[in-house]
């Protein structure tokens, strides 16, 4: 009956002229698997090509003329379009992100087809529309300030010098003469003093590489521009944030534009753009867990896997010793990391969120096709087979040998105050960043959310979005003069000494809200010694890490620690305990329900207090990689021997179980 019901509806569909989408299978599968090559994940250069056909295969289940548009059904209220116009701006974007995914391929293969459309003549037309006033692809000549369609032809530009034999030599001297003046009319245009600047710089170095006459001043100045934001140890600052933008901008744009034009036109800007990539090796490669999955961190988190695109860039200058058998194996890893998740593609097209759709994670700056962006890790199909990247053998880098279990690894970067964490007993990574941003002042309402303002952030446990009852994951949250639980995000780092991560922070809306933290990651959690002071008594909390139920029930159990019933939280592959060892008055465990990315239903440990005046809080946060056999030990449950916070609250001396002692100073 199903069947009947569904064959009468398309065929409906198709009577009423409406475009229909191929229904596409929701998981990859690596066909042929190549271990020898690739020990943990199977994947070579052919796998990533039959990868980047499965996802544009999803783009084009909407093509069916070469008239017809990349413009996908909407997902989450708070995207765009929100309006008519800007649908035109919608469909650039579809056109110019999938040809990120495109263009690598039809350099490899220019005969590429696609629901039975030939995918070089595709995008050569609607490149020729982009010009064509009589077109529904067409898109004016700029009038104004910056806009997104400087962004997406900065894109196209790339793309076009990608697969330049099959994009743009076949057009004719009319045709590139059109669409280089609608380019050079955004190019030569005002911009963002962000990334966006290198959209610019892509425009004009395309054109001046083409032989158009381009504004030389302005070119340099925005390179000039975008390498003062670099700030040391592969970090660029994203005014004003640190987050992936480093990664799936200014390190992947940076030695593209090197290697594409730099090395011609500017050989002494493109030099500088390659050494600072080759500053991430020693750090950038450890924010992936052993596994090689991403965090969840950051704005535009729905790009997820273009945050490898610059391990393949490497090898654009020859410098550095670079295990490129480890950047493939995190670069592999992370794109099945979503490409093996049912909830990746909805439609046929990646969703809104990190794994499947979720709003809290997506930015009111995006549309559907933004998620393309997640395209620019197919770059890496530009080296040949017998590159180093995709020659050498997959292998676990440090973690199989250097980062020793019983063990924790700190990378602290001095310059921009970020701090990775490793931890082999899980083999997970973790992450401690820049945030300083108010709800007031956040027009676009981002920088001051879950995106940025947790305390941390792991590659195990994806971040859960803050509920308005006090279920709230990896951060404190205060009761304020409204009534309302508001979580920190006015953080001010202090210093990073002898393991300890210290950080002051104020509440928003009452200054005299003051958090003196300090965190000291263990082997397998994290120890937390803080100083909370305010002016009238209030409720504050505390929440751990959030489980999000997989294959099996929620499960909570209970332990005893210093004579205290600790509750104990399992979704069958790990567990998650919160231990008060001073301060707090209440230990307990809530199940938030549409909060997190993974899973409807979740759960959180959290502890709470009634607090007047100032107070000390030590507590322990840890967790346990399941194996479905044994919980907590002991001893696991015991890594602090003992705590002793002196009579003036200005000093605390923490005794590890190691050996180790930590001593905490307060001002």
């Amino acid at each position: 009956m199903k069947a009947k019901l569904a064959l009468l509806l398309s065929f409906l569909i198709l009577s009423a002229g409406i475009s229909v989408v191929i229904a596409q299978e929701n998981i990859f599968t690596v066909r042929q698997p190549d271990y020898q090559k690739s020990p943990y994940t199977g994947m070579t250069r052919r796998h990533w090509i039959q990868a980047g056909e499965y996802l544009l295969k999803g783009a084009f289940n909407y093509i069916h003329t070469l008239d017809d548009q990349m413009y996908f059904p909407k997902q989450l209220e708070k995207t765009y379009p929100r309006n008519e116009e800007q649908i035109p701006v919608a469909k650039l974007e579809g056109l110019a992100r999938t040809l990120f995914v495109a263009a690598p391929l039809l350099k490899d293969n220019p005969e590429l087809e696609m629901n039975g459309i030939k995918v070089a003549d595709y995008y050569r037309h609607q490149l020729i529309n982009i010009s064509n006033p009589e077109s529904r692809s067409f898109i004016p000549h700029r009038k104004g300030g910056p806009s997104q369609t400087l962004l997406e032809l900065g894109s196209l530009a790339i793309s076009m010098k990608a697969a330049q034999e099959v994009l743009w030599n076949p057009l004719t001297k009319e045709q590139k003469d059109a669409l280089a003046a609608t380019m050079l009319s955004y190019g030569e245009g005002p911009t963002i003093g962000s990334n966006w600047m290198f959209f610019n710089v892509f425009i004009l170095s395309f054109l001046k590489d083409q032989g158009y006459v381009v504004n030389d001043s302005y070119l340099e100045s925005n390179l000039e521009k975008l390498l003062a934001r670099y700030r040391g140890e592969g970090w660029y600052n994203d005014a004003p944030a640190y987050d992936y933008y480093s990664a799936w901008a200014y390190q992947t744009y940076g030695p593209v534009w090197a290697e594409m034009f730099g090395k011609k036109q500017y050989p002494q800007y493109a030099a500088q753009f390659l050494k600072n990539q080759h500053d991430m090796v020693g750090n950038y490669p450890f924010m992936f867990s052993r596994d090689g999955r991403m965090n969840m961190w950051g704005r535009s988190i729905c790009y997820r896997f273009a945050a490898t695109a610059p391990l393949s860039l490497y090898e654009y200058d020859a410098t550095g010793d670079v295990n490129y058998g480890w950047m493939r194996r995190i670069a592999s890893a992370t794109l099945m990391q979503f490409l093996e998740s049912p909830e990746f593609l909805e439609e046929g097209i990646p969703t809104m969120g990190f794994y499947g759709p979720f709003a809290p994670a997506v930015q009111i700056y995006s549309c559907r096709g933004s998620v393309y962006w997640c395209g620019k890790a197919f770059l890496s199909l530009l080296l040949p087979e017998s590159s180093k990247y995709w020659s050498a053998t997959e292998n676990n880098g440090p973690w199989e040998k250097e980062l020793e279990k019983g063990k924790v690894y700190n990378k602290f970067q001095p310059a921009t105050n970020l701090l990775i964490t490793n931890y082999p007993n899980c083999g997970g990574s973790e992450m401690r960043s820049w945030c300083h941003e108010t709800v007031a002042k956040d027009w676009q309402k981002f920088r001051s959310t879950e995106n940025y303002n947790k305390l941390a952030y792991h590659t195990e446990f994806p971040w859960m979005a803050d509920g308005k009852n006090g279920e709230i994951s990896m951060n404190y949250g205060t009761k304020n003069k409204k009534g309302e639980w508001e979580v920190l995000r006015l953080y001010t780092f202090k210093s990073f000494e002898n393991g300890i991560y210290r950080r002051d922070a104020v509440l928003e809306t009452d200054s005299c809200m003051k958090y003196q933290l300090a965190d000291i990651p263990l082997p397998d959690g994290i120890l937390r010694v803080d100083k909370v002071s305010v002016s009238e008594p209030t409720e504050i909390c505390l929440g751990h890490y959030s489980l999000p139920r997989l294959n099996t029930e929620l499960k909570e159990t209970h332990c005893k620690v210093n004579k205290k019933e600790i509750p104990v939280i399992s979704n069958g592959e790990y567990e998650l305990v919160m231990i008060p060892l001073a301060g707090w008055e209440k230990v307990y465990t809530v199940y938030p329900e549409g909060l997190h990315p993974v899973s409807t239903k979740c759960a959180l440990n959290m502890v709470s207090d009634r607090l007047s005046g100032e107070k000390i809080y030590v507590t322990l946060q840890l967790w346990k990689k399941g194996d479905g056999k044994r919980s907590f030990t002991s001893k696991e449950l015991n890594p602090v021997k003992s705590v002793n916070v002196s009579e003036d609250k200005k000093q605390v001396t923490v005794r590890l179980a190691s050996g180790e002692i930590k001593n905490i100073v307060f001002e």
